[in-house]
Order: C-alpha cells, then structure tokens, then sequence
C-alpha cells in the first residue's frame, strides 16, 4: 500500500508558474506509476498527466496542458512533482495525486491510491 499527500497549491496570476508536490509512503514507490488530475467546480474530474513507474520515465499529458505542464519523478524522495508553466485561469481547480502499482514503462488508466488534493486558483 501507499499513502499520497499533495502540497503546493497557491494563488497564483495567470502566466505565472507554480510546483506541485505529491509525496509518498513506503518503500515500493518505484514501482508505482502516477497520475496528476484535477477537477474544477462543477465539473468532472479531468485526467493531467501521469509518469510510468520504475526508471522508465515516460510521461502522456492531456492536450490542453501540453507544452506548458511537466511531470517529473524523484525515487529517491519518493516524491513526483507537476510544474505548470504559463498558468491560465481555466487552470484553477483542485488538483489529486494518484497511484497505481504497475511494471516498467506501462501507464495505467485507472489508479487505486488517492490523495487528498491540493487547491490552485489562477487569477486573471
């Protein structure tokens, strides 16, 4: 099992940069892969970005986060960060840390581990 706690979530201008935190529990975080959604209010939950487990490193972002959000990984601190770079105000929601055991290079479609999010509002 694994516990996810996100940090990092702040007011912020739009055009303006920000780096969010998803720390981990235990020792079997490498073989875990994460994914990065968020959800705005009231709509549903939308898919971020996620990171395959292990050393792999290989990332798939939703399109309108592309070129502008990365996913990135740190074993070691059992930790995965998302920075967004030229932050818009359709930006704003909460945004959830998920984690799902997985083999090498594979990026699951759902997860079974949650945090409990952290909130980021763009202004304009």
């Amino acid at each position: 099992q694994v516990q996810l706690v996100e940090s990092g979530g702040e007011l912020v201008q739009a055009g303006g940069s920000r780096r969010l935190s998803c720390a981990a529990s235990g020792r079997t975080f490498s073989s875990y892969a994460v994914g990065w959604y968020r959800q705005a209010p009231g709509k549903e939950r939308e898919f971020v970005a996620a990171i395959a487990s292990w050393s792999d490193g290989r990332t798939h972002y939703a399109n309108s986060v592309k070129g502008r959000f990365t996913i990135s990984r740190d074993n070691a601190k059992n930790t995965v960060y998302l920075q967004m770079n030229s932050l818009k105000p359709e930006d704003t929601a909460v945004y959830y840390c998920a984690a799902k055991s997985s083999v090498a290079g594979f990026i699951p479609v759902d997860y079974d581990y949650w945090g409990q999010g952290t909130q980021v509002t763009v202004s304009s």
